[in-house]
């Protein structure tokens, strides 16, 4: 695939720069493989396309404040956005201005604490160490929300918090959400309890290079950074017993996606941790997802690349040309699309 067939015309005002007043009242585009129709409505009614017996899939990664604005000896701004924990205190990061930054030099952050920037890493990242090793809990002090790039803020607003984080986020370690899980509810949960579908758990701590655009001439050329993943045993057991009653996996993100298709084999679920750089993109056959949720994602990105092979090409140009006209929120702020 050209890495043109990845674009497509969005007007700037579509990109969501605050989320809508309620999680649950974003818009929702049913798109139906079968029928090739769209269909538009709103999240909250999510239930009426589900199942008695399917069962959501659903990433409880966490997003930490990764985002640390910090001052040199000599006043200079320095934003140190980590990126990766290597233990013991060091981090794998990204430093501006990094040029002006040599490596050995200090930085005090907002609460005091100082951090040693470290020696350069590929990719224009830095290993930046700090003096205790508990650094997730100071960021909750120290640091900001790192919104993605296209929200176009100079800092976090109050509800940023709460809202750049899922209701149900356990497990602390993404730099970036699962943004197709923003919308839910505890009243949505509630109805599709109701309506008799479960769901499970999973993790996989989102990293920065989700926001990266494919380079690449061609689609197929491109790699994906491993992100640190764990699909545990009650997940595993449980999808393989939907599979059984005939009930469909609904992967809630291009994240959970990645990993339930990373962890199927021999025909079933298998739990496990470690890490994973999947890279998903036309032609590709799904074995372990049914039915994708997932936000309207960037052009020329991996995360559209796995929305056309799960949806059709085709299909999907026609679902994206369709929210733009009508004016969908885009984004991870923005609205969100069902494929069945």
């Amino acid at each position: 695939m050209d890495i043109a067939e990845l674009d497509y015309e969005l007007p700037p005002e579509l990109i969501a720069q605050h989320p809508c007043e309620r999680r649950d009242e974003s818009r929702l585009l049913v798109v139906d493989r079968a029928s090739g129709t769209l269909k538009q409505d709103v999240f909250r009614n999510i239930g009426d396309y589900l199942r008695p017996g399917d069962c959501l899939v659903l990433n409880q990664t966490k997003v930490i404040r990764a985002r640390l604005h910090a001052t040199k000896a000599s006043g200079g701004h320095v934003e140190v956005f980590l990126l990766h924990d290597r233990g013991a205190g060091a981090w794998d990061a990204l430093v501006r201005p990094s040029a002006k930054v040599s490596p050995g030099t200090r930085v005090r952050l907002r609460s005091g604490i100082e951090v040693n920037i470290g020696e350069k890493l590929p990719e224009g990242r830095r290993c930046v160490r700090f003096d205790q090793p508990e650094v997730l809990r100071l960021l909750e002090d120290a640091g900001e929300v790192p919104l993605p790039p296209y929200i176009r803020r100079d800092h976090e607003e109050p509800a940023d918090a709460s809202r750049y984080q899922t209701i149900y986020a356990a497990s602390p370690g993404a730099v970036a959400a699962p943004t197709a899980g923003l919308h839910f509810t505890d009243e949505v949960f509630a109805d599709l309890e109701r309506r008799g579908v479960t769901r499970a758990t999973l993790t996989l701590h989102v990293g920065y290079g989700t926001f990266s655009p494919i380079r690449a001439e061609r689609v197929e050329a491109h790699n994906l950074e491993a992100e640190e993943f764990v699909l545990p045993d009650e997940t595993a057991a449980l999808l393989n017993e939907t599979r059984a009653r005939g009930g469909r996996v609904i992967a809630v993100g291009t994240t959970s996606t990645r990993v339930l298709e990373f962890q199927f084999r021999n025909d079933a679920y298998q739990s496990g941790r470690g890490a994973t750089g999947i890279y998903i993109y036309p032609p590709y056959s799904f074995r372990a997802v049914d039915v994708l949720q997932t936000n309207f994602h960037l052009p020329r990105s991996s995360l559209l690349a796995l929305v056309y092979a799960f949806g059709g090409t085709e299909l999907i140009r026609e679902a994206y040309r369709y929210a733009v006209r009508e004016e969908f929120r885009f984004y991870s702020y923005g609205d969100v699309m069902v494929i069945l």
